[in-house]
Parts: structure tokens; C-alpha cells; sequence
């Protein structure tokens, strides 16, 4: 992002260890990223390593509000670490950061929103006390793909982290409960077809994750199973059918596109069925 000439990066995650932080001194060169803080010793870490490069560097508070991963809980607990950043003279604080997983789930629409609404709002009120006690709140970020048509409704938030939203997926669909329409598929070719029921596609697990859930496959007669192996993925048809035939082939909305993505060098894109560009998938591997 930052080689693409984009300066204002919040890197949501907190980035731990000399080789990391070595990494992020060096890309303070490039760009003014924010990472997200929880403890004080990775803010003694990252202290130390901005001062010596004589850099400062954004940092934001990474808040519990439901989901029960990483971060500081809300209210005095994140107002006494706003106070810790404040006395190291090389990070600067910029705002508070939450994720509302924990409401991914819910089916009722409803209850969903009074979830996602309580816990926005313990983020909201955690910035403003920060606000009142003099702190410098540029930034509330929270939010995702499984929560937002509602959490971009909250009073205070200044920006939502949606990113699988431009893809969406079958996971998002059957256990997040967002309908958006699927952008991402992989395209198999019938490699077998043994019985009348069975298809088998050259794609499989190193192809098309499917962890969180499973691919679906477009324009075949209804699926009774399916499988991922490593190399093919095998359909059960609930009925016989001579089609699709060997060598046609099948596109599969992904099961999960945060896992699927990285499996692959590039994304093709098209419109109106017709190839407009192929994107480079530049973050692949990119793992140390």
C-alpha cells in the first residue's frame, strides 16, 4: 500500500518483536502508518526503537468490546494506557480501535443491531473520556463485513473496517447473515466424472479454502455432498445427470475469501464476462 503512494495505513493488529518493529521503523520512511497497542512493554518496545531512529510513530488503543481476543477493556482501564503512551515521547496516541465479532453470528436482525449498538458504544464513550481527560482523539474504528449494515449506523465512529465485503462470500452469507452478492469465484474444469452423480473438478483445498465453509458451485443440478481434497473437489449430485461433461467447466463461489485469496498469484477481473484486468495478489507469502 504504501509503494502504491497510500500514507495513512492502520495496521490493525499489534506488531510485536525487534524484527517487526525493525520493519516498521522502515516503513515510517515511506509512509505514517498506526498500529494498534495493548501492553505497556510492546510500548516500551516500540518507544525505544522510534526514538532511536529519531521517528514517532501513531499508535491506537486496541479496546475489548466483546470479542474476547486481544486488547484493553473500556473505560478507566483504556484511559490509564492512554496515559502510559502519553509519557513516551516518540508514540503518539490518535484513538481507539474495537471489533464486535462476538455479534458476527447473531441470526435475529435485531438483536444483532442492540449487540453491535452496545458494544460501539462502550468504544464511542472510552474515546470521548479519553477526549475529556485531554487526549487526542483523531480515530474510532471498528466494524467488519459481518456487522456492517449496522455498525456504520453508530454515532462517534469515524471509520469501519470492511474489507471482505468486496468479495463476500458463503461464509459471510450462511453464519454472518450478510447477503451481499459474491464478486470472488474459482473457475475448475471437470477433470472425472465416474457415476452419473459424481463430478469431480481439478481444484481443492490448495485452490479454494473450505475451513470456515464451504465453496458452492454455480450452474450444476442440486448437490446432495461435496468434498475438497487436496487437488479435486468432489460434488454428490442428488440425481443423475450427464452434464456438466468432462473438460466443461464449473465456477465456485469461494468458501471463505480471507482464506482463499492468498492461494492464489493473481485475480482476474472481469465485466460483462469479458477480462478487464489481472491483478497481482502482491501480499502473498508475505508471512515473517
Amino acid at each position: 500500500m504504501a509503494a502504491a503512494g497510500i500514507r495513512d495505513i492502520l495496521i490493525a493488529n499489534q506488531i510485536v518483536g525487534a524484527v517487526k518493529i525493525g520493519r516498521l521503523v522502515e516503513l515510517a520512511d515511506h509512509a505514517d502508518p498506526i498500529v494498534c497497542v495493548d501492553n505497556v512493554d510492546n510500548l516500551d518496545e516500540l518507544d525505544a526503537a522510534f526514538r532511536r531512529a529519531g521517528k514517532r510513530l501513531r499508535v491506537a488503543i486496541e479496546v475489548n468490546i466483546g470479542m474476547n481476543r486481544a486488547g484493553i477493556e473500556p473505560g478507566a482501564p483504556t484511559l490509564a494506557f492512554a496515559r502510559e503512551i502519553a509519557n513516551r515521547p516518540s508514540l503518539r496516541f490518535v484513538g481507539v480501535v474495537g471489533w464486535e465479532s462476538h455479534a458476527t453470528r447473531i441470526a435475529d436482525a435485531n438483536e444483532k443491531q442492540r449487540t453491535i449498538r452496545e458494544a460501539v458504544a462502550a468504544l464511542v464513550a472510552t474515546g470521548r473520556a479519553c477526549v475529556d481527560a485531554g487526549h487526542t482523539v483523531e480515530i474510532v474504528s471498528c466494524g467488519g463485513t459481518g456487522t456492517f449494515p449496522y455498525c456504520i449506523e453508530q454515532p462517534g465512529v469515524t471509520e469501519v473496517q470492511v474489507g471482505g465485503a468486496i468479495f463476500s462470500d458463503m461464509h459471510y452469507l450462511t453464519h454472518y447473515h450478510v447477503d451481499f452478492a459474491p464478486a470472488l469465484t474459482v473457475l475448475a474444469t471437470v477433470s472425472s466424472r465416474p457415476t452419473p452423480t459424481r463430478i469431480v473438478v481439478d481444484a481443492g483445498k490448495k485452490a479454494m479454502s473450505g475451513d470456515a465453509a464451504m465453496p458452492q458451485p454455480r450452474g450444476v443440478p442440486p448437490v446432495e455432498t461435496m468434498k475438497l481434497s487436496a487437488e479435486h473437489a468432489t460434488i454428490e449430485l442428488q440425481q443423475p445427470s450427464e452434464t456438466p461433461r468432462v473438460g466443461e467447466r464449473i465456477q465456485f463461489i469461494v468458501g471463505y475469501s480471507d482464506t482463499t485469496v492468498h492461494l492464489h498469484d493473481e485475480i482476474v477481473g472481469l465485466r460483462n464476462g469479458l477480462i478487464e484486468c489481472v491483478w497481482q495478489v502482491a501480499g502473498r507469502g508475505k508471512i515473517k
